[in-house]
């Protein structure tokens, strides 16, 4: 049975399981993303990475409406009061971001409805964006005289290209499910009430793969995404390690008595 942890109060809540699943919990804003939920966010995935059954991580928002809409508005004159309360913000939003690309696990966005601001930055730095045919994404700085992180754009580009990239930070735009398809933007896109049923298939047959073959290409392709031209030390010693290791040892005997691997 699958443990429940909540964060921030209850507005992060995690069902911690072989696939785990977080949720955004703050549906009367359309799970608009608090100070607080941004620092409770970098907690739980902290607490997921020291859970050892849990093999993939689903982020989804409560609800229809939204995956999230981005920062919370009502906290903007505080958030934005001075060159201390500002750093401090963006340094949580930052920290909770970098927290979720580096997990080693793979990492699963489960987008229905709005996707906006800083929802669109937490999809940004999942591994894969599964979305319902509602979806509407927008990246919304120019429409408030604000820039986009560095950080940010670059997982924008690394996704749909500098053109595409350009049109979405630019403009501000609404996109739709099927053009976010279209640039690369999203992985798949699902009717609404198919949405929860295929993202859940899709991570148990993840969760049934390699946990080390997985975290050493997640490590290779943020290298490459880099622009590494060689992998660094440790991760070449991974790399090497993984000929002598168990699950290549279960693996190779599974492939020749012709049955499905169970990694551990």
């Amino acid at each position: 049975m699958n443990k429940r942890v909540t964060f921030a109060h209850g507005n992060l809540q995690l069902d911690v399981g072989r696939i785990a699943r977080l949720t955004l919990q703050n549906p009367d804003a359309l799970n608009a993303m608090s100070h607080g939920m941004w620092l409770g966010f970098k907690e739980a995935i902290e607490y997921v990475s020291l859970q050892k059954e849990v093999r993939v991580l689903i982020l989804t928002g409560q609800g229809d409406r939204a995956f999230s809409a981005g920062a919370d508005i009502t906290e903007f004159p505080i958030t934005y009061e001075s060159d201390i309360t500002t750093s401090a913000y963006n340094s949580a939003v930052r920290n909770a971001q970098d927290a979720l690309a580096k997990l080693s696990v793979p990492t699963i966005a489960e987008i229905r409805g709005i996707c906006f601001g800083g929802g669109c930055g937490l999809a940004l730095h999942c591994d894969l964006r599964f979305v319902s045919t509602c979806l509407r994404f927008a990246i919304t700085p120019a429409r408030l005289g604000l820039a986009y992180s560095f950080q940010d754009t670059a997982r924008l580009v690394s996704l749909v290209g500098p053109a595409f990239a350009k049109d979405i930070l630019m403009s501000g735009r609404v996109i739709e499910a099927q053009e976010a398809l279209n640039i690369g933007l999203v992985n798949r896109v699902v009717e609404k009430d198919k949405l929860n049923s295929v993202v859940s298939k899709y991570a148990a047959y993840l969760g049934a793969m390699s946990k080390t073959s997985i975290s050493i290409a997640k490590e290779t392709i943020e290298s490459i995404s880099r622009g590494d031209i060689s992998p660094s030390p440790e991760l070449k010693s991974a790399f090497d390690a993984t000929f002598s290791g168990s699950d290549f040892a279960e693996g190779y005997a599974a492939f020749l008595e012709k049955r499905s691997p169970k990694f551990q």
